[in-house]
């Protein structure tokens, strides 16, 4: 029995092991890509933060004496001995995987960029669109960058709902709304935008697409609307993050010099003034106005990784 609470001793050990080199996040920033532990790629990641040596003493836990005449404490014993084998061997498989996964670091891996080689080449896009301007998409996908966190923060995100296809806008509002559910506001500051490149495009289902690379740092922490307190993250901690965009607009479409990324037309049901891209809503009169895809629409984000500092 003795041998028998050692090694249930030693399995609460390893859950706890275990669920320690696999750490979860929580969900911040605009879509919920920042989180509690830095995820991704980056050679300044150092994997003493990931070492167990010191958790476990192989000495001072076992009397050999007072036990070795015992047949069953002899079959108990090599139980535990296998059984802490087993273990060993997950723990080091568990680590090498995500070595291996992020090129010799141990943090968590982020999401897989889109591979070059399924991208054309930006240049090539001013054969389909001569006015292509690379330069003022990305000074526009820059402030919309500021505007989403600023929107997510306030839970309220009908006025960026132009720049956005329909599901995507509806899979960031169900985020909110669950915010809002649960009594929570994600503070997003110091926001800034370090980079924007435009790695290339693809073409699929009568759309173009441009995959987009958004270096940012930001601060972000989570409160209980109650009362304030923090339940996430630090108010004075930077986070850098590095975000993939996919835009996307109709094939065919060019661009028009001197217009902005949403058309303006009045409402069918009221006849207010509203600004579209896809979908809006008529702030007068709460009708939901659709045209087609006219104009670069945020179609999908990931999370490709988090350094915090």
């Amino acid at each position: 029995m003795k041998n028998v609470r050692r090694l249930l001793g030693v399995l609460v050990l390893a859950i706890a092991l275990f669920a320690t080199i696999s750490p979860t996040m929580s969900k911040a920033d605009f879509g919920g890509f920042s989180g509690s532990s830095d995820y991704g790629g980056g050679s300044d990641y150092s994997s003493s933060d990931y070492s167990s040596s010191s958790d476990y003493s192989s000495s001072s836990d076992y009397d050999s004496s007072s036990s070795s005449g015992s047949d069953s404490d002899l079959i108990d014993t090599l139980i535990l001995l296998v059984f802490l084998g087993v273990g060993f061997l997950i723990y080091s498989g568990i680590k090498k995987g995500v070595n291996i996964a992020n090129g010799g670091t141990n943090r968590p891996a982020g999401a897989g960029e889109t591979p070059q080689s399924a991208l054309k080449p930006l240049s090539e896009y001013a054969n389909l669109d001569e006015n292509f301007d690379a330069k003022e998409l990305e000074s526009r996908l820059s402030n919309l960058y500021v505007q989403m966190q600023d929107c997510w923060q306030a839970k309220d995100l009908e006025s960026i709902r132009p720049y956005f296809t329909d599901a995507f806008f509806n899979q960031c509002d169900r985020q909110v709304q669950d915010m809002k559910n649960q009594g929570l506001t994600n503070h997003v500051e110091r926001i800034a935008v370090l980079g924007v490149e435009m790695r290339g495009f693809y073409q699929s289902s009568g759309m173009d697409h441009i995959v987009v690379k958004m270096r940012t740092r930001i601060v972000d922490y989570t409160v209980k609307d109650a009362d304030g307190s923090v339940v996430s993250g630090h108010k004075d901690k930077e986070k850098f993050m590095v975000y993939e965009w996919d835009i996307c607009r109709k094939t065919g479409v060019k661009t028009t010099a001197g217009t902005d990324t949403a058309q303006s037309l009045n409402c069918p049901h009221c006849g207010a003034a509203i600004n579209i891209n896809q979908t809006a809503k008529c702030p007068y009169c709460g009708s939901v106005v659709t045209i087609d895809n006219e104009d670069w629409a945020l179609n999908n984000i990931k999370g490709i990784s988090q350094r915090t500092v």
